[in-house]
């Protein structure tokens, strides 16, 4: 019914699959993961506008640049601005441990599964 090649090809396209999952799952998935953690950090980072937080930190308020108001405008805006880059940062923070604890925990899942039997 089936020739020999045939067979031989099927029983090594089979004899591969642990190394093909274990290639997917230390080498490839974690490189797509990466990627996609780099895609949100620079979403997080334009939505919350940390970098221009920090650009414009000694910029009056508003760009209020009337007589008597400058110095004003500008220790408002430093106040103002301090208390965003610090929840920015704490956000930014909790992504950032978020990510580690996810990817950590997606690469070790095989090995605590294994370890599960054992224990």
């Amino acid at each position: 019914m089936y020739s020999r090649k045939s067979c031989g090809y099927v029983v090594m396209k089979y004899a591969a699959l642990p190394i093909l999952f274990l290639k997917f799952w230390f080498v490839d998935s974690p490189a797509t993961l990466v990627m996609f953690f780099i895609s949100l950090n620079k979403a997080f980072f334009r939505l919350f506008s940390l970098p221009l937080l920090l650009q414009t930190f000694f910029k009056p308020l508003k760009n209020e640049y009337r007589q008597g108001l400058v110095k004003f405008s500008i220790a408002m805006g430093i106040v103002v601005r301090t208390f965003l880059i610090v929840a920015d940062l704490v956000m930014l923070f909790l992504l950032l441990l978020f990510e580690i604890t996810i990817f950590v925990a997606y690469v070790l899942f095989p090995v605590a599964t294994i370890a599960l039997l054992f224990y």
